[in-house]
């Protein structure tokens, strides 16, 4: 399978941000790719609630989803929407951080809403409130796209390997780690842990990025790390798309899923045990 991992630098604008995915989505069909993967939040970039109030719409109605969909079917891909941010039903009026899987019919495959928010403070001036905004899922998702079973995930999923490991053995291949990981902790912890979670479960990884200095309008600034990375399931990092946007491909040999697994078989020794407490 030829996989395409898309690198964005998206604003706070849907509208701007789904011209340029469009392009390089169509940019990676051409190239060969099967899959073609986007990043978190692919629609917009922003930490303004009123601002999202103002320009996102349910899943239904959201014209990035309208418009990626008609792609798929036209180009004949499958489209991992890495993320959307998508108005909801919620009683406090949250978002729901949601990747999209879109089949080569335009058909909605599978959804999948981020379960771990990233409340953080990654230093004096950054900090994180995801859960103020968004509303977490509760259900871990996989899908099958061609000749692959994925594992769905968003971003600070990445920090819960528990989630991994059930992903992996309820047969995903590939785990999508979309996302839009902070420049510090992005420097720090990025590449390793998409390393161990390639390792722990014999799974590739494929895990698209935002990048650099977003344009936002209103409300606070962003930057994000880059650096979009696919992992083979001996723990290779088969490639890196450093730190501009654009289309990075890689070519997956499933069959080095089962070797792998072969080799460490510790997806099926676990064992049970007492609570330390």
């Amino acid at each position: 399978m030829r996989a395409a991992l898309v690198q964005l630098t998206s604003g706070d604008d849907p509208q701007a941000n789904l011209e340029i995915t469009r392009a390089f989505v169509a940019e990676a069909a051409q190239a060969g790719a099967e899959l073609v993967c986007t990043p978190e939040v692919t629609n917009c970039v922003s930490r303004d609630r009123g601002h999202q109030t103002r320009v996102l719409a349910e899943q239904d109605d959201d014209p990035t989803l309208a418009a990626l969909a008609k792609d798929a079917a036209r180009l004949g891909v499958w489209i991992s929407v890495g993320s959307v941010a998508l108005r909801t039903r919620d009683p406090e009026g949250r978002f729901a951080n949601r990747s999209v899987l879109i089949g080569p019919d335009g058909g909605i495959a599978a959804t999948y809403d981020k379960i771990h928010m990233f409340d953080v403070t990654v230093s004096d001036t950054e900090s994180y409130r995801e859960s103020a905004g968004y509303r977490p899922g509760d259900r871990a998702v996989t899908a099958r796209a061609g000749t692959a079973t994925l594992g769905l995930s968003v971003c600070y999923d990445l920090r819960f390997p528990v989630l991994y490991r059930m992903l992996a053995q309820a047969g995903a291949q590939v785990l999508l780690v979309p996302s839009a990981f902070s420049p510090v902790t992005g420097a720090a912890h990025w590449e390793t842990l998409l390393r161990a979670r390639a390792i722990e479960t014999g799974c590739f990884v494929l895990a698209a990025a935002q990048t650099g200095t977003h344009p936002i309008s209103t409300g606070p600034g962003r930057k994000t790390y880059g650096h979009s990375l696919a992992v083979a399931p001996w723990g290779e990092v088969l490639a890196d798309a450093g730190t501009d946007p654009g289309v990075t491909l890689v070519d997956l040999d499933l069959s080095e899923v089962a070797r792998a697994r072969e080799r460490v078989p510790s997806l099926t020794h676990d064992r049970a045990f007492a609570d330390p407490s």
